[in-house]
């Protein structure tokens, strides 16, 4: 185990987190910190957490600021991670719009969508029900994680990342065998449009977005920054569009622009009229 962090080092790294990513790091979790950058010592051929700091307080940004903020990023996800918001995407939400647009193309965003499960796995469903409006349809996944933005671009996974939660019959339909890996296939990573962002911060270049998946991103926010990027979701989204939250999440006491309802075990949030 790397030397420990001084007090005040260790207030100046969760400062800095926060200013670059609004992670929010308190006095208990130097722990994480320690376990999660111990590699980064490694790969970057430094000595000591000391010395990171150290590096960290010069500027301009270089790739140790990045890999930084990186490593402390969390990227936990699955396919059809908890089950019942593809259902009620597949069940409600895309019969819905497909009745009010018809074939025209729907603009969905996943926001920190971390190694590309999520995007994939509502591609699927997508291209399952409605395979014209699928070809005409985006999914843009953003994340301030180049690397995994790197994964979800080659759609390249494990045998252990598609054994959780990929039903068998989509792992026949949707991937092809890549020597020890599994490939998602051309007509799904031709949907898949991939973005580094910052949600902390304020973002361009977003086409009006149909449907929004946040999921267990917003609890590693304080209250405040919640506020913000939700205020900027919601002008980013379409007058009758559709929002996911995570299932422990909510926008009570965050933004009352929303109408809430229960949608068989999913939450689901609409603008409100």
């Amino acid at each position: 185990m790397p030397p420990a962090l001084e007090p005040a080092d260790f207030v100046w790294l969760c400062t800095f987190l926060r200013t670059e990513s609004a992670l929010v790091i308190d006095e208990s979790k130097e722990y994480l910190v320690t376990t999660r950058l111990s590699p980064i010592l490694r790969e970057l051929g430094i000595a000591s957490l000391p010395e990171l700091v150290v590096q960290l307080k010069r500027r301009p940004m270089t790739t140790v600021h990045r890999r930084v903020i990186e490593a402390m990023t969390t990227n936990e996800t699955s396919f059809f991670r908890d089950v019942h918001p593809f259902e009620t995407l597949k069940n409600q939400v895309l019969p819905d719009l497909v009745r009010r647009r018809g074939s025209a193309g729907l603009n969905i965003w996943c926001a920190a969508s971390s190694t590309g499960q999520e995007p994939y796995t509502i591609a699927m469903v997508l291209r399952d029900m409605f395979p014209d409006v699928a070809a005409r349809s985006r999914i843009y996944c953003t994340d301030i994680n180049t690397l995994v933005l790197e994964r979800t671009r080659q759609g390249l996974y494990t045998q252990l990342e598609v054994n959780r939660g990929l039903p068998a019959p989509m792992l026949v339909k949707y991937f092809e065998r890549k020597g020890s890996e599994w490939q998602v296939r051309e007509e799904l990573r031709r949907m898949i449009d991939t973005r580094v962002m910052n949600l902390a911060v304020p973002w361009t270049g977003m086409p009006t977005m149909d449907i929004v998946f946040i999921r267990n991103v917003l609890i590693y926010f304080d209250v405040p920054t919640k506020k913000q990027i939700i205020t900027r979701i919601r002008s980013n989204m379409a007058m009758d569009g559709y929002l996911f939250l995570g299932g422990a999440e909510t926008l009570l006491n965050i933004d009352d622009n929303f109408a809430r309802s229960h949608e068989g075990k999913s939450t689901l949030y609409k603008r409100a009229a």
